[in-house]
């Protein structure tokens, strides 16, 4: 997906975000803003927003010394949706469709999103969503939630690629790789970030929620908040291209993927107007679509 004219500003609010989380004091967050300023006008449009996220947070981290300023927001968020893992577990046992559940689960999820939106209520919005049933706002069969297509390409795979997304989110991914590990029979492959990028998993977050126990861990050795591949390893690379089915997880990989011609299933929730317009849905949706 390009780059629109309405993620600059996010990009700033990105930036200014990073700088406060780091510790930054008002100075410092203004030289990071005058320097993001210089980038954006050599970006181009025509490429994806993860990599001028990339670019921004690569700044963030030199000019504030700050490596990996979400590190703790990361670890509450593991911690967080570990002692909800039973609540959420229970929904699954008692639902009359496991698998669906288990997608809208791992959907649900990808709310834990400090890239897309801040000042962001985890437990309000998925008490809410908890609310109806998993009540969603488009139905199983229509264009932007594609159940049965998903379910007919499972069926036709023995090894998934599961492109992971946010710290938190990762013990939601576990609940649906329980579901195609311990029901369906597959084998799945858990890809994480190489490197420290905003909430976005690391190996260390997929160990601690316990995805070693269903999955083989690997990270894409990249520092992108998407899955861009000019910074991923040779070793993901030759992964990614033997896949049988990939299921992507999150706006940033679907931005980076959106337009790769391969066997991609995107799970995501649409959080911003320039995402719900790509995907043709509306902002909030569930969202499962294929290529």
């Amino acid at each position: 997906m390009r780059t629109y004219l309405d993620c600059i500003p996010c990009f700033y609010r990105q930036a200014l975000d990073a700088a406060r989380i780091a510790g930054t004091d008002e100075l410092i967050q203004k030289k990071i803003i005058d320097e993001i300023s210089q980038l954006i006008p050599n970006f181009s449009l025509e490429a994806t927003p993860p990599e001028m996220g990339r670019a921004i947070h690569s700044l963030v981290g030199k000019i504030s010394g700050v490596k990996d300023p979400f590190k703790e927001i990361k670890e509450n968020s593991n911690k967080f949706a570990l002692k909800l893992y039973p609540k959420l577990k229970q929904e699954i046992n008692n639902s009359e469709d496991r698998l669906l559940s288990a997608v809208k689960l791992s959907i649900i999820g990808n709310i834990i999103d400090y890239g897309a939106k801040n000042s962001l209520n985890v437990v309000e919005e998925i008490d809410y969503l908890f609310q109806g049933n998993f009540m969603i706002n488009n139905e199983n069969n229509s264009t932007t939630f594609k159940y049965n297509q998903f379910k007919e390409s499972l069926n036709k795979t023995n090894t998934i690629i599961y492109l992971a997304d946010n710290a938190g989110e990762v013990v939601f991914d576990k609940l649906l790789i329980e579901e195609l590990v311990e029901e369906l029979g597959k084998k799945v492959i858990y890809v994480v970030r190489g490197k420290p990028i905003i909430n976005d998993a690391l190996i260390e977050d997929a160990i601690f929620c316990g995805i070693n126990r269903v999955a083989k861990i690997t990270s894409n050795g990249s520092d992108a908040p998407g899955t861009i591949m000019k910074y991923c390893s040779p070793e993901f690379i030759e992964l990614y291209q033997s896949a049988e089915l990939i299921i992507s997880k999150g706006q940033g990989n679907y931005e980076t993927l959106s337009e790769e011609d391969r066997p991609i299933f995107f799970l995501l929730r649409a959080k911003c107007p320039v995402i719900a317009q790509d995907v043709g849905c509306k902002i909030g949706d569930m969202v499962l679509v294929g290529r």
